[in-house]
């Protein structure tokens, strides 16, 4: 299934941004832009305290109404609080002059869609539901709030920070991502979280300046076994290494909404139907150095005699419950309490 919306984030420092209406709803338009750096225009004759104030400070443009030709030289328009006449008209003046407009709470007068933010600056989470139902993208927000430390943000400063050195220690693209999978997921990026980013400086620029950064990481084979193609029943670990995976090797069989739910610049090579060939297929691509997750279709029986060829050629592997588990299919038939 494709994007209802194309999922985007634009740079709008020093642009310019048109806002149309001056209620509260309005105010909070011109909040985010600012906050993104824009210099914001606002079109309304009456304006909420804080908007006026802005005004007054010259820290926001006011016009007394809308008029097309403010559309001229904007990076896009917002309209908030406005009735259904001039919402309409904004909207169709800037898609006639290819201006991305938005209507709050209304759709079908927008050419794009602001989701729900979780911010974490320099990381920010939008969650949309294409303009379908914003109440269920706030809930999704608050669930994302719970999961995200608030340090998130430090810890991006912080890998900035060493990205030239990472660079210069590692040129090969794939090493260069597996020395970062590993350092958000390792001790040092935990030193940052808690704020010892003094200890976490000391213990980066030891790990960068040693000589096992350049050290080129092992290959190996995870098998998922799938008893069904719903991705929404893949386990969480199945999830994690589809995610981390360089090569998907699947049956053909695999549903191609299993295949999506991996990184996206992971590749992908259709297995061998003979067992063995497909062995010899894991085994090449793990001593090549790429982290595999073989795709096993319904078969659990050949995911095991796979895992112990692969195993008996010296090689890490593992076997994995995919999705549709016993447990998921009893539960989907009843035969588990919720």
């Amino acid at each position: 299934m494709g994007f209802s919306t194309f999922p985007i984030f634009l740079k709008l420092e020093g642009k310019r941004c048109l806002v149309v209406g001056g209620d509260a709803a309005a105010a909070r338009k011109v909040a985010l832009l600012q906050r993104a750096g824009a210099e914001v225009t606002v079109a309304a004759h009456d304006l909420e305290p804080g908007l006026a104030a802005l005004a007054a400070k010259g820290c926001v443009t006011q016009a007394a109404q809308f008029e097309r030709a403010l559309l001229d030289g904007m990076s896009l328009a917002i309209v908030a609080g406005v009735g259904e006449e001039l919402a309409r008209v904004v909207s169709d003046a800037a898609q006639a002059a290819n201006v991305p407009v938005n209507a709050v709470d209304r759709p079908e007068l927008s050419s794009f869609v602001s989701g729900a933010l979780v911010e974490r600056a320099p990381v920010t989470v939008a969650i949309s539901t294409g303009g379908t139902a914003p109440a269920l993208a706030r809930d999704i927000r608050l669930a994302i709030e719970r999961v995200l430390p608030p340090g998130l943000g430090r810890l991006a400063r912080f890998a900035e920070r060493f990205r030239a050195a990472v660079r210069a220690a590692l040129p090969e693209s794939e090493t260069r991502r597996r020395f970062w999978d590993g350092f958000f997921k390792g001790p040092i990026a935990a030193r940052v979280i808690a704020g010892d980013e003094a200890g976490a400086r000391s213990a980066m620029l030891a790990l960068v300046n040693g000589p096992e950064v350049a050290r080129r990481a092992p290959g190996r084979i995870d098998i998922l076994e799938l008893a069904s193609g719903e991705p929404d029943l893949l386990t969480l670990r199945a999830q994690r290494l589809l995610g981390e995976a360089d090569m998907l090797l699947h049956d053909a069989s695999v549903d191609a909404a299993i295949l999506d739910a991996s990184r996206r610049d992971a590749e992908r090579l259709v297995a061998a139907m003979e067992p063995g060939a497909a062995v010899e297929q894991a085994a090449g691509l793990a001593r090549a150095g790429k982290r595999v997750v073989r795709l096993v279709d319904r078969d659990k029986a050949r995911g095991e005699s796979e895992r112990r060829a692969l195993a008996a050629r010296g090689l890490e592997t593992s076997l994995v419950p995919g999705a549709g588990s016993e447990i998921d299919s009893a539960w989907r038939a009843g035969a588990v309490n919720a």
